[in-house]
């Protein structure tokens, strides 16, 4: 592959080669001793070992140069190589490397972050906690929520309701938020009082009618079909239909027993789901009727991924706790955190001895992390990523649309630079192909062979490079997703043939 292909790289201006590292003395020494996230041995011996990044460009210890169209793992918004995040650390560890933020002590960086953090969210949310990334702080979340109705003499509203497909971590509690089935198993059982409703997801929303949702109740009896659909839409819009979902349960579980509703703005680990339109304005009324508490997970769309600062502002819909991570440091270092309305701010606030709010983390305010933070925030500022974000990604989700002309690609979709396809075996009707074909991972395989790599759900292609990637890369990521997607079908069709 040669560099050009993947937008002229230049090695962050020094000279990189392969003699600069031992690639298979790397491996092995990897399979020796570390534990990969979803540790999974196949895919420890074939993975890549990445050694340099600039811009949206990724480089591994083979020398070879690639695209990075997920921009690391949804979070480096401004890119790789930037010198300013170094020196930003650099700078608050001489001075301060670090300091608790227990028994009332604070940091400098922290005090000007969460300051700053209150003139970009949602004017409602003012008043924030830092911890360490998102699992983190949708934990924290959840502690609050249950803290809040306790603290104003409603203790018995602590269930959380979330979303098939969701992703909200894998800690006990935000594993058992997630909505997606597979990583449960080895972890049962699941923490009690978390229960799940269908997505709002329209390509498939409209599929089976169902008078009730699959996999319901608080109890953890919620089994949530890896290859099934969703509910019909019963003469409503799917975005209303789904909405009500979130009623329903609600009215079964009883409204005094429900703290909160967590939800992506969109959906990322589990497909970049778009909620149509009507979806958010509609969960935020359901919320008030049953004084709900309405998280809004920003850990993926915040900072500017969707082409605003934060999602929900897409809908007008403004959360009472926000969530966010990844992006508020570009993954330069970790850092996540809570916002939350006044109103909680205040319980929080007027906790005395045993009613106190006694959540915390070691790490929580991190100077030098809180002082990347501030300078990525500038970076995306004064470069107007947030404005880019939303022109490049009308670019993607266009460059994308001309997909839906092969038999496979049931539909493109995108809000952002966040964008995704959708492929299936059939059209009409509307059929996914058997999990056993291995599409998606077929389709990654080829894609890192032109050099472009991303990730999949099962077979839909997850796209979200970073904000300042170039047009040219831009379109390169496209015409890669489609030679690689017609490349991978031919080969699954081929041997079905063979087979048949």
């Amino acid at each position: 592959m040669a560099v050009t292909d993947v937008g002229g790289y230049a090695g962050a201006g020094k000279e990189f080669g392969v003699s600069d590292f031992d690639s298979d003395s790397l491996r092995a020494r990897d399979q020796s001793y570390l534990l990969h996230p979803l540790h999974d041995k196949a895919a420890q011996a074939s993975g890549r070992i990445w050694v340099e990044g600039e811009g949206a460009v990724l480089r591994d210890a083979d020398g070879k140069a690639y695209i990075d169209a997920l921009a690391g793992l949804w979070n480096v918004l401004v890119g790789h190589g930037r010198r300013e995040l170094a020196d930003a650390a650099a700078r608050q560890m001489e001075k301060l490397a670090f300091v608790s933020g227990y028994a009332g002590h604070t940091n400098r960086p922290a005090i000007e972050l969460a300051e700053r953090l209150g003139g970009l969210c949602y004017p409602n949310v003012q008043m924030f906690f830092f911890t360490c990334g998102g699992a983190d702080s949708n934990e924290t979340a959840f502690k609050t929520a249950r803290f809040y109705w306790k603290s104003v003499g409603q203790p018995s509203k602590t269930k959380i309701i979330s979303r098939r497909w969701a992703y909200h971590g894998t800690t006990l509690a935000t594993m058992s938020a997630t909505g997606m089935d597979w990583y449960w198993p080895m972890f049962e059982p699941r923490v009690p009082g978390f229960l799940h409703i269908e997505s709002p997801y329209p390509y498939w929303f409209e599929t089976v009618m169902s008078p009730s949702v699959p996999g319901g109740d608080s109890a953890g009896n919620s089994p949530l079909p890896s290859g099934g659909e969703g509910p019909g839409v019963r003469g409503q819009s799917a975005g209303v239909a789904a909405a009500d979902l979130l009623e329903e349960a609600i009215l079964r579980e009883g409204p005094d027993t429900v703290a909160a509703f967590i939800a992506e703005p969109v959906q990322g680990a589990g497909g970049v789901i778009v909620p149509p339109a009507d979806y958010f304005p509609r969960i935020r009324q359901i919320c008030d009727r049953y004084d709900v508490l309405l998280i809004a997970d920003e850990v993926i769309t915040g900072f500017g991924r969707t082409g605003r600062w934060f999602a929900l502002e897409h809908w007008g819909v403004r959360p009472d706790i926000i969530t966010f991570a990844k992006g508020i440091t570009s993954g330069y270092i970790p850092l996540g955190g809570m916002g939350v309305s006044r109103q909680i701010a205040d319980a929080i606030r007027s906790g005395t001895g045993p009613a106190k709010w006694m959540h915390a983390y070691t790490y929580s305010g991190h100077p030098t992390a809180c002082a990347v933070a501030l300078a990525n925030l500038d970076i995306i500022e004064r470069e107007g990523l947030v404005g880019r974000a939303a022109a490049m990604g009308q670019r993607l989700v266009n460059g994308l649309k001309r997909l839906e002309r092969l038999p496979h690609v049931g539909e493109t979709r995108g809000l952002g630079l966040m964008a995704a396809v959708e492929l299936v075996e059939s059209k009409q009707p509307k059929k996914r192909f058997d999990p056993t074909r291995g599409i998606g991972a077929r389709v990654l395989a080829e894609s890192a062979n032109r050099g472009v790599v991303t990730r999949t759900v099962g077979d839909v292609v997850l796209l979200a490079p970073p904000l300042v990637t170039r047009e040219d890369q831009l379109d390169r990521i496209i015409q890669v997703v489609d030679e690689s997607i017609q490349a991978a079908t031919k080969l699954v069709i081929r041997a079905s043939s063979i087979d048949g």
